[in-house]
């Protein structure tokens, strides 16, 4: 029997990944929403961490097909994020919305930063500026929109207490 928090999360991750690919190049943001790492994060706190890295490497291996110079890049920051993520959340996650918010801008620049530093385009200056300035405010956009999906599915996703 499939429980309606399941679905939820389901259908929750279905329609961020959609977002993803229709929503973000259309904003054409430079410090962007990354719904990937949003519903990366909020699936990762719900399975294990073995299911989480195949999650987030699934999710790599799509998003870099949108950008082959850096094929493998995306699917390691995400595997890597996925993997932390699930194995952190006995310790670190609260159902709090604060702890959430920092746990996406967390998740959010550590993705970027593998990222980053894996694919190489970057250099110098360059590299800098990214990681301190766009990563960051992509990372807050990132954590407010993040946030509101939890708000708005946080009556679903909470376990019922008998």
């Amino acid at each position: 029997m499939i429980s309606a928090r399941s679905v939820t999360i389901v259908a929750m991750f279905a329609v961020l990944v959609t977002l993803q690919f229709t929503l973000r190049p259309i904003l054409g943001w430079r410090a962007g929403i990354d719904f990937l790492v949003i519903a990366l994060l909020i699936l990762a706190v719900r399975v294990r961490p073995g299911t989480a890295a195949i999650a987030g490497f699934a999710m790599g291996l799509i998003s870099d097909a949108m950008s082959p110079e850096a094929l493998g890049a995306g699917a390691l920051a995400l595997t890597i994020v996925g993997f932390a993520a699930s194995r952190l959340k006995s310790a670190f996650f609260a159902e709090n919305i604060g702890v959430n918010a920092i746990f996406i801008i967390v998740g959010k620049c550590a993705a970027d930063a593998i990222f980053l530093l894996a694919e190489q385009r970057l250099g110098g200056g360059a590299l800098l500026s990214q990681l301190l300035l766009w990563t960051p405010l992509a990372a807050l956009v990132t954590a407010a929109v993040g946030v509101m999906v939890l708000v708005l599915v946080r009556p679903t996703l909470e376990r019922r207490r008998q």
